[in-house]
């Protein structure tokens, strides 16, 4: 007998069924790990290619997240721009690993003060972004990853910790995206060699878009090559419109380490 009731369980199996759906065949997931060194411990998600090539090397994107997504979950700090590349296009066209680590409750990436419209790095990195600098040369020693093609992005306190990182380590990245951060214009002579795209709002009402304009400013002194790229209604999610540019990523994955210096 089919009535209403053997309906309504039948609708709620499907339901069920749709909702653990597995992942999309040839889309590569994010796993967690723990990095641990002394009596620190930094989680962070690793995404690799789908199929990994004998004898071949691939790029490394470093991504950092925002102060929203901090915490020791493991998970919150995939919420923005890491499903990039997941994207089936780009899984094709741009196989490679995603460090994605993620910042403890109260820390920061780089200590700044946030709604101040200059910024001087610090005499020494924060202990996460220390770690997270470890941890890109101990997988690009255990991981197939060109040393050439080592990447860093990131957003709001990851725009910051992109900065801080391309000064602290000018010879370990071919390519920089800094989203709606801020970097200490006197150390751009010191990055002048490494291509940055740099994003941020007009209207951004939490980091102001005046680190970004006089970053830019400072690496056209220096002679840099960057782009600059300023929306004027993205708020403080220009993340948002910044990883849908679609030359992005074909802009980032062009460039490799030999040819900056």
């Amino acid at each position: 007998m089919k009535g209403p009731i053997f309906i309504l369980i039948c609708m709620l199996c499907l339901a069920g069924c749709a909702s653990i759906r597995p992942p999309e065949p040839g889309i590569p997931e994010y796993t967690p790990h723990v990095y641990t060194t002394g009596t620190d411990t930094l989680p962070y998600c690793l995404l690799e290619p789908v199929k990994i090539r004998r004898g071949e090397l691939y790029p490394l994107v470093v991504f950092l997240h925002g102060s929203g997504e901090r915490g020791n979950d493991n998970l919150r700090q995939l919420t923005h721009g890491t499903y990039l590349f997941q994207k089936p296009e780009n899984v094709k066209n741009y196989p490679c690993f995603v460090l994605a680590p993620q910042c403890p409750e109260g820390n920061r990436w780089v200590e700044a003060a946030w709604d101040s419209s200059t910024h001087h790095m610090p005499d020494n990195p924060s202990k996460p972004l220390s770690m997270v600098h470890d941890l890109v040369v101990k997988l690009t020693e255990s991981l197939p990853v060109d040393p050439d093609r080592i990447y860093v992005t990131g957003l709001s306190m990851g725009g910051y910790g992109t900065w801080d990182m391309l000064a602290r380590w000018p010879d370990l990245f071919a390519a920089g995206v800094p989203i709606c951060g801020g970097g200490d214009t006197s150390k751009a002579p010191r990055i002048a060699h490494i291509p940055v795209w740099i994003f941020h709002s007009s209207d951004d009402g939490v980091v102001p878009v005046e680190l970004s304009r006089s970053m830019a400013l400072a690496l056209e002194k220096a002679g840099a090559t960057f782009r600059y790229t300023e929306y004027n209604d993205a708020g403080h999610g220009s993340w948002k419109p910044a990883y849908e540019e679609p030359e992005l990523l074909p802009w980032l994955f062009s460039h490799k380490k030999s040819q900056s210096k």
